[in-house]
């Protein structure tokens, strides 16, 4: 009886070592990333939420009522459209330089509509500020977005030959319409570029702040200059973000600065305790409260609720995270994902994880 036994433990050994490697390959699959992020992005389907691929990587959110259209014509060579775009925009200098940067970066690629609408009236504003801002794209786009080590000695001299030729572009535009603070707005570009003093940069920051002192973008570029990356610090940064979201009005959107400053120097990769402190949730409280009392249809709100929806996931708020994440979802051109190659997949990879706590609470 013994010797039985025995054979048929023998036997049952290979029996037992399979059901073993299957109970392993099951809990593998089962509990693996994989797993977790095909259930994460279910969660996130369920809550009406768009997968990566239907994520627009061109905008931080939809174009103001009409602007796609203009903007097509423009492309098809009509500077009628571009015209009658800044004309109808007016005064509300926020909306117009986005407006220029965009067709700024139209004309960078073929400025043929540029050069007719220059010829047509010489002496236009608008033209002038368009070509300007052009011209400050197409230098960028000569020196590239890789660092410094990565970049060539003809991209340098290109880069610094387009921003050269700048200058006067932006100060014939300035004298055309001495109240827009637009060319001055892109004026910071070659503070960035041919590296202005910071006494210089004081300078041109006046000129700003007197014609609109709570522009959003003026304080974008500027903030770009206090950072640590380029002429300043983070100390410098932080303290320019912070001067500018305590003067702001509610729903001026400036409360976004004292998160980009954080975002720009955080060097701490996964690890999300700084992004967790008192400080940084009181932040996050000013810009929910700044975007509540925003003009819905201001172009750069999406900005502000794109850093909002990732500080507030980041700090286990997932309720309100998504809250954010649901009036941006299907455009992810905007910090934090910008600085990504696969900024749509990170955006989801954020987005769905607050899908999936919300789904299961």
């Amino acid at each position: 009886m013994t010797v039985v036994l025995w054979i048929l433990a023998i036997l049952a050994v290979p029996t037992l070592l399979v059901l073993g490697w299957l109970a392993w390959v099951f809990l593998r699959e089962f509990f693996s990333p994989s797993h977790d992020e095909d259930a994460a992005a279910e969660a996130a389907e369920k809550l009406g939420l768009l997968p990566a691929d239907r994520q627009d990587t061109e905008h931080a959110g939809p174009l103001p009522a009409g602007w796609e259209a203009a903007l097509g014509r423009v492309g098809d060579g009509d500077w009628l459209a571009a015209a009658e775009l800044l004309r109808g925009i007016g005064r509300d200098w926020d909306r117009r330089s986005m407006a220029v940067a965009l067709l700024g970066g139209l004309a960078a690629e073929d400025d043929a509509w540029l050069l007719a609408w220059e010829t047509a009236h010489p002496d236009d504003p608008d033209a002038a500020v368009v070509r300007a801002t052009s011209t400050v794209t197409l230098a960028g786009r000569i020196r590239g977005a890789k660092r410094a080590q990565y970049t060539t000695e003809e991209q340098f001299a290109g880069f610094h030959r387009m921003l050269q030729r700048s200058r006067d572009e932006i100060a014939r535009a300035a004298a055309l319409d001495p109240d827009d603070p637009t060319p001055y707005v892109t004026e910071i570009s070659l503070a960035l570029g041919l590296g202005y003093p910071h006494s210089e940069m004081d300078k041109l920051w006046a000129e700003i702040t007197a014609r609109a002192p709570h522009h959003y973008e003026g304080h974008w570029w500027a903030l770009q200059y206090w950072c640590k990356k380029w002429r300043g610090s983070e100390r410098l940064a932080m303290e320019f973000a912070e001067q500018a979201a305590a003067k702001a009005p509610p729903g001026s959107l400036l409360t976004v600065f004292p998160l980009v400053a954080h975002f720009e120097h955080d060097e701490s990769d996964d690890d999300t305790e700084g992004d967790r402190t008192p400080g940084m949730v009181a932040r996050v409280d000013a810009g929910l409260a700044d975007a509540a009392a925003a003009d819905p249809t201001h172009p750069r709100l999406p900005e502000l609720r794109h850093l909002l929806a990732y500080y507030l996931s980041l700090q286990d708020r997932d309720e309100v995270a998504i809250e954010q994440f649901r009036l941006v979802d299907g455009h992810v051109n905007a910090l934090p994902w910008r600085y990504r190659g696969d900024m749509a997949a990170y955006y989801c990879r954020i987005r769905n994880s607050s899908a999936q706590v919300v789904a299961a609470g």
